[in-house]
């Protein structure tokens, strides 16, 4: 009986000790979600990524989650969040900080960082996208897929109309003289190709900051508690755009994000101004000599918001599935990866040292508008971001539409929206 229960014991302690090797290779399960409502490319891409980093972290199982457009992925992570069972992580809005923070559904990035190198990674990107990503003293999101607002251009439309396609406008009085010489009639009177085209569905919000951010003026404070929509300089900014299509040379009325890039491909506008993300999509589908310009600009010289979406943590994740969340975070983002996601994207690489490397340099100098975005960065500012974020971007939004549609003027609709985003407001001032 002894032998028995003796043997029952070593069986048993070795067993355990052979699970041991089996133990250490359990995986950590990292729930990603990720903004894209369909498949193809970017998707493909992602999943090399989750892949590559599974692999070279056997411990950890990053699963991308195709959860939408940027606005449905938010809805959906918050959802998940108040049921108890969030994503590790997600990449959202750099403009949804503030309302993922007043959710209290991620952690400062800051309790990861450990050590030096940890350190060193948080301070190595570019400041202008820093600025959507911290408050208050310390960082909430990482920088992934960052953009910046351009100016795409036919030169073969530039060419016909007598333009020198090496010189873009620079300011507002030659984007307008530019547009009027490059919008063309047929033979009834149609426009058959504008000037100039800015998309007002999605991010109405983003184009108008395109021209404020020239006309030197911001539409928030830094803490994201009061804007500035009656100021006379959003006025101005949003009258520039609203007499572009008064004067023919832009499209009438609301024009859609999505339709926009298509536009120019099918020469239905001769410029357009569209996010840095669009750059890859441009270069691929173009059939025809194009060029990428900086915003002009007006009383400074140039600007853009930046935009895009940022890596957060969530706060009710296990510690496990969030400092495993960290690492993919830091991995994907280190300066190797960073330029390749720049050159198959065409989103800007978030850290002066993804532009060193060989392949982003190469690229660089044989695609000199990859670069366009990057020399933007000097200029730019962060993109709108509130408490109670989507509210007021869909009060700015609707502002913007009226205007563009006649049922108010710019300035009726400025006014309009500021006491509507005071009133939202009033509570965090």
């Amino acid at each position: 009986m002894q032998r028995k229960t003796f043997l029952k014991t070593v069986s048993a302690a070795a067993l355990a000790a052979c699970a041991l090797p089996a133990l250490a290779q359990i995986s950590v399960e990292v729930p990603f979600y990720y903004p894209v409502a369909v498949g193809g490319p970017i998707t493909k891409v992602i999943d090399g990524y989750a892949d590559e980093f599974n692999k070279a972290n056997p411990r950890i199982k990053v699963t991308p989650i195709y959860a939408g457009t940027y606005q449905e992925t938010i809805v959906k992570a918050l959802t998940a969040n108040k049921s108890g069972k969030p994503p590790a992580t997600s990449v959202l809005l750099s403009t949804d900080m503030f309302t993922l923070i007043d959710e209290d559904a991620i952690v400062p990035i800051d309790d990861f960082v450990k050590t030096d190198a940890d350190r060193a990674w948080l301070k190595s990107f570019y400041p202008a996208f820093m600025a959507n990503s911290q408050t208050g003293g310390k960082t909430w999101g990482i920088p992934f897929q960052r953009s910046t607002v351009v100016l795409y251009y036919n030169k073969d439309a530039f060419k016909e109309a007598g333009l020198d396609p090496a010189k873009p406008p620079a300011n507002w009085k030659e984007l307008k003289e530019m547009a009027h010489k490059l919008t063309k009639k047929d033979a009834s009177g149609n426009v058959s190709q504008y000037g100039i085209q800015i998309p007002s569905t999605g991010f109405a919000y983003w184009l108008l900051q395109t021209l404020t951010t020239p006309n030197d003026v911001l539409l928030a404070n830094e803490a994201g508690t009061q804007v500035t929509f009656d100021n006379p300089k959003v006025v101005e900014a949003l009258d520039f755009w609203v007499n572009l299509a008064k004067e023919g040379v832009h499209p009438k009325g609301v024009i859609e994000w999505g339709t926009t890039p298509k536009d120019f491909f099918e020469k239905k506008a001769a410029m357009i101004v569209t996010t840095t993300g669009n750059l890859t999509n441009v270069k691929n589908n173009a059939k025809f000599d194009f060029g990428v310009a900086p915003i002009p600009g007006n009383v400074r010289k140039g600007g853009s918001p930046t935009g895009g979406g940022n890596f957060y943590i969530f706060k009710k994740a296990p510690r496990e599935q969030q400092q495993a969340a960290f690492e993919f975070a830091k991995w994907i983002t280190q300066p190797e990866r960073a330029a390749q996601w720049s050159i198959d994207s065409g989103y800007v690489a978030v850290s002066p040292a993804a532009y060193d490397t060989p392949a982003l340099k190469k690229y660089g100098q044989e695609f000199a508008p990859a670069l366009v975005a990057r020399d933007q960065l000097p200029v730019s500012v962060a993109e709108f971001s509130t408490h109670e974020n989507q509210r007021v971007t869909k009060v700015l939004n609707d502002a913007v539409q009226a205007a563009l549609n006649g049922t108010k003027t710019s300035a009726q609709a400025m006014k309009d929206a500021q006491r509507e985003a005071d009133r939202i407001l009033r509570s965090y001032k």
